[in-house]
């Protein structure tokens, strides 16, 4: 190459000219269509997070799954949740297989920084974890559900860490961050923010439960049964939904700072439906149902680059479309092996959309299966509701329209013979030890109580183990050890000083690691942060304990902590292991 050629390259790169185009997914957990002032609440506004819409694109009928583990599943791999292996919120039925490709492994390898920041909620143990599935940077939980939203245990990267201050302001200073070091480095960022909130607990900082808890709601905006609200949680939320919109804006002013808003898609939607009876455009059905109300989610796209302002869509689209959109968008040409669920949606964005063909959209969540087309609905119970003239479901019109009926039918068992059959028996382990990472995160969640121990919480995803009183019980977890070697443990457990010397042994297979309770962790339940009294139990602050060092050998099986001796009033509350390879072995 000549100098002038060599010159003029470097010209065009300082110019941006071989740049590639940005990505800023935010994904909410538990908010709802009408959680919005663009969609015409007046009980809150949300004016960063409409801008994003009125500066870009809003997809008016778009869907999701009726909760969160399958519409985060969905987005990563753009096929149905059932196809990928996710059929539950907990307990390792929320992770995807290890065979599918998700978009961050798409966008990684096209060249892209990938960082995740939040709840995500498809698997905590590696290779399921999120850097497991093609992203480089993680900071959050991997868990459904968070018992505490101030200054909580955090992840990043595999290790544990306190976070600071309110957890959505914490992720967005994280993803702020991360979007900053990507700049200074030249590099392109696909950066994915799933907030955890309005999700329970219900507790938002006092800047915003100050504005709502006094709050008159406006009456032409309350849930269709006003009796169903429950008028603590609904201001919680609304609170909680406008703390979403100030970090959205925070990310805003970050990429004008940083001078790349034009060339970065930023995209908004929701998981499921609203977590209350609040108003949401009079349709039926929320959080965990299958009806509009509870799978409609707003979509919001902007690029000034390429999408003109005040774009609408009427067009259905799916959570499944993300996907091969983004990646259309952004110019990453690699696909997945595996055949998508989803369509490009691009042509609708662009104008182009001629030869759109009509679809139906699934939705399911345990043994409801509804279907969706751009005009009418089909429920669980197999009731027909024309959408465009009765968009609340309040008039069954299966005898007046017998052939959308007969046609809506076949597509739900279809999707029962061709996708639900492809669930099959979960026999995957949980996996300690994988030849990739050093670290294994073993929580309560997974395991299996066994006698008299009980959990903390009846949703099992933020839980501990407590009532440990008889030395005959345990708690076990199948596992798989990825390879062989000396692993340090390290437990995180609460014990008060009348019950210490409790003497614990975790064994795998032949071998075992003996320790004893010695130290006092007696934190208090952190309660006093709600703003609505919580269905779930409280957590605390739990603490490490080094037990010592086990050799583990590749291969399945038991892993099994048990107390062989319970001195005092229980053995101990238990929250995690940590388990760190520090040697390897044959």
């Amino acid at each position: 190459m000549s100098t002038r050629a060599f010159l003029f390259f470097n010209l065009l790169f300082a110019l941006g000219l071989n740049a590639k185009t940005n990505v800023v997914v935010f994904l909410t957990d538990d908010q709802g269509w009408g959680d919005l002032s663009l969609n015409g609440n007046t009980n809150l506004s949300t004016p960063n997070i409409d801008s994003i819409g009125m500066e870009g694109a809003i997809f008016d009928r778009f869907y999701v799954c009726p909760v969160c583990s399958p519409t985060r599943a969905e987005f990563l791999t753009g096929r149905y949740h059932e196809r990928s292996g996710v059929y539950s919120t907990s307990a390792g039925g929320e992770r995807m297989d290890l065979d599918e490709t998700t978009i961050a492994n798409l966008f990684k390898k096209a060249g892209y920084v990938t960082g995740a920041f939040g709840k995500w909620h498809n698997g905590m143990q590696y290779p399921y974890h999120p850097l497991g599935r093609g992203f480089e940077y993680f900071y959050g939980f991997c868990s459904g559900h968070w018992g505490h939203y101030y200054n909580a245990l955090m992840e990043r990267n595999g290790e544990l860490v306190k976070g600071k201050g309110f957890c959505v302001d914490d992720f967005t200073t994280e993803a702020m961050n991360f979007i900053d070091r990507a700049v200074k480095d030249g590099k392109p960022f696909f950066t994915y923010v799933p907030y955890n909130t309005p999700h329970s607990p219900m507790q938002v900082p006092d800047r915003w439960w100050n504005k709502f808890k006094d709050k008159n709601l406006d009456e032409m905006m309350r849930h269709r049964t006003p009796s169903k609200e429950d008028r603590l949680h609904l201001l919680a939320a609304l609170a909680m939904c406008e703390n979403i919109d100030w970090n959205v804006g925070r990310v805003l002013k970050k990429l004008e700072q940083l001078k790349v808003a034009d060339d970065t898609i930023v995209i908004f939607f929701h998981d499921n439906g609203p977590n209350g009876s609040r108003w949401n455009g009079d349709m039926q059905g929320r959080k965990g149902s299958t009806e509009e109300g509870g799978t409609r989610s707003p979509l919001l796209i902007r690029w000034p680059k390429e999408i003109k302002p005040g774009t609408k869509v009427s067009h259905i689209a799916s959570v499944l479309d993300l996907l091969p959109t983004l990646t259309e968008m952004a110019g990453v040409s690699e696909q997945p092996k595996k055949k998508l669920d989803g369509r490009n949606l691009f042509p609708l964005l662009n104008g182009d959309s001629g030869k759109w063909a009509p679809r139906t959209l699934i939705s399911r969540w345990k043994s409801k299966v509804g279907a969706r087309d751009q005009r009418f609905r089909l429920d669980y119970k197999g009731r027909l509701y024309d959408m465009e003239n009765d968009p609340g479901q309040r008039t069954e019109v299966s005898k007046k329209f017998p052939k959308v009926y007969k046609r809506l039918t076949l597509e739900v068992n279809k999707h029962r013979e061709e996708v639900l059959v492809e669930l099959g028996t979960d026999e995957r382990p949980f996996v300690i030890g994988h030849p990739d990472v050093i670290w294994t995160q073993i929580p309560a969640r997974d395991g299996v109580p066994v006698g008299e121990i009980k959990r903390s919480n009846k949703f099992p995803n933020c839980s501990y183990f407590l009532n440990w009183r008889n030395e005959k019980d345990y708690v076990s977890w199948e596992v798989e050890v990825g390879k062989a070697g000396l692993y340090e443990v390290e437990l995180w457990y609460a014990c008060p000083q009348g019950d210490l010397g409790a003497e614990l042994e975790l064994s795998f297979l032949n071998q075992s690691l003996r320790s004893k309770i010695t130290r006092e962790v007696n934190p208090p339940l952190l309660t006093g942060f709600d703003r609505k009294a919580r269905t779930e139990g409280f957590v605390k602050y739990f603490e490490p304990m080094k037990m010592g060092k086990i050799k583990l050998a590749k291969g399945k099986g038991e892993l099994k902590l048990q107390a062989t001796k319970i001195p005092g009033d229980q053995a101990l509350e238990f929250r995690l292991l940590m388990i760190n390879r520090v040697e390897e072995g044959s």
